[in-house]
């Protein structure tokens, strides 16, 4: 019987490749027909692995999803970037590999990174997804987020609808 060795650990400079190959592989599969053509290949062709080597030696907040030393999926966060939202924290992004989504995965990144987060003073986070993301808000209303503000971001020539879910402190 062979046993995988699943970890999830802070990323490091060597990561770089793997981590930017899940970016490509998860964005393609969830924003190809939300996201214009023309824009969403722009957006995965600058998060390259000079992008991400450089966001790990800035000290990002930046945490792997290794299996078998392989990378299969990262969640990046910090403090809250908007202002106007009553909450300490923020997951900016959370992917995983397509072969890796539906698995328990994606919740496993988000608890290890709320966690760090809640470890940091930082007790009540959000996370933004656009609003037509109908698997990604599910995803996170499961693990306990609650609508709290839409707003609208500009892809191109296009208007998006987001929408942030809010998370109360850990354990309330």
């Amino acid at each position: 019987m062979t046993q995988a060795l699943i970890t999830v650990r802070r990323a490091m400079p060597a990561d770089a490749e793997q981590i930017a190959a899940v970016h490509d592989a998860a964005w393609r599969e969830a924003y190809r027909g939300l996201i214009p053509g023309r824009e969403l290949e722009r957006l995965i062709a600058r998060r390259g692995p000079d992008w991400w080597r450089a966001a790990v030696l800035q000290g990002s907040r930046l945490l792997v999803l290794s299996i078998h030393g392989s990378i299969g999926g990262y969640v990046s966060y910090g403090r809250n970037r908007a202002a106007s939202l009553d909450f300490d924290g923020e997951i900016y992004e959370l992917y995983l590999a397509p072969e890796y989504q539906g698995l328990g995965f994606g919740a496993r990144l988000f608890r290890a990174g709320r966690r760090d987060l809640a470890d940091n003073g930082l007790h009540t986070m959000l996370v933004w997804t656009l609003s037509d993301n109908q698997r990604a808000i599910e995803f996170y209303r499961r693990l306990g987020g609650e609508p709290v503000r839409r707003a609208n971001e500009v892809f191109g020539d296009e208007k998006l609808g987001r929408l942030a879910l809010g998370f109360g402190p850990l354990g309330g």
